[in-house]
């Protein structure tokens, strides 16, 4: 074979190895769940910067935080595993706690689309809380699974776990999970106590409570202080 030949062949071997690298997926982070002491966290869990949410899913001003930070958080820190978010529930009232179960209901692996099927759409559901009859308050305050079956119908909740592939059957398994009702209840009453967590939602950066951030503009200012 003659010089021009071989010089043919590493040219095409230096390009099929560049194809093959750039072709290579990259990882996606937040496909990466794991049920933490106190919560759940996605992401990264190597992650220079570890956010901390802490959330209620009755909460308008977490459903605008979710909403208004969804794409750039995902695609442009959670994603390619800039940081890490761990997920902590501060309980409002049963209809939060039912969401919470549900949420939680299954793998950790289900915990993010569940979260945002509930999160993403809280102007869609939430119709009850503020139109609703004493006698479904009452019905809501029933204690155990039985209170927590008349949230999910009343506020449409079987219909949502059912597009995330849960049948009935399951939902009402897992509204009768009492042990995951009362770590959910616990982890939440811990939470409330924490110096600086006293609003929702408040977020923490590595440990440090960030007084003042309840929105994505100023979550993104001190997330891009720690990376």
């Amino acid at each position: 074979m003659n010089l021009q030949g071989v010089l043919k062949i590493a040219v095409l071997a230096a390009a099929a190895v560049l194809l093959t690298g750039q072709s290579q997926p990259r990882a996606n982070w937040q496909n990466t769940m794991a049920r933490t002491e106190l919560g759940t966290r996605v992401g990264n869990p190597d992650a220079k910067a570890k956010v901390v949410e802490f959330f209620s899913y009755t909460c308008p001003h977490c459903a605008e935080f979710a909403t208004e930070s969804d794409g750039a958080l995902k695609i442009g820190y959670l994603a390619p595993g800039r940081i890490n978010i761990e997920y902590r529930h501060l309980v409002r009232d049963p209809v939060d706690l039912t969401i919470g179960i549900l949420v939680n209901c299954g793998a950790p692996a289900k915990f993010l689309g569940n979260h945002d099927a509930f999160m993403l759409t809280q102007n869609r559901w939430a119709g009850p809380l503020a139109n609703h009859t004493a006698a479904q308050e009452a019905r809501w305050r029933t204690a155990g699974a039985a209170g927590r079956r008349a949230i999910a119908a009343d506020f449409g909740f079987y219909t949502i776990m059912e597009r995330r592939g849960y049948t009935r059957t399951a939902v009402d398994r897992c509204l009768a999970d009492q042990a995951q009702a009362n770590r959910i209840a616990g982890i939440s009453d811990k939470e409330w106590d924490r110096p600086g967590v006293d609003s929702t939602p408040t977020f923490a950066i590595n440990g440090v409570v960030m007084p003042g951030t309840h929105t994505w503009p100023a979550l993104e200012r001190q997330i891009k202080e720690f990376i």
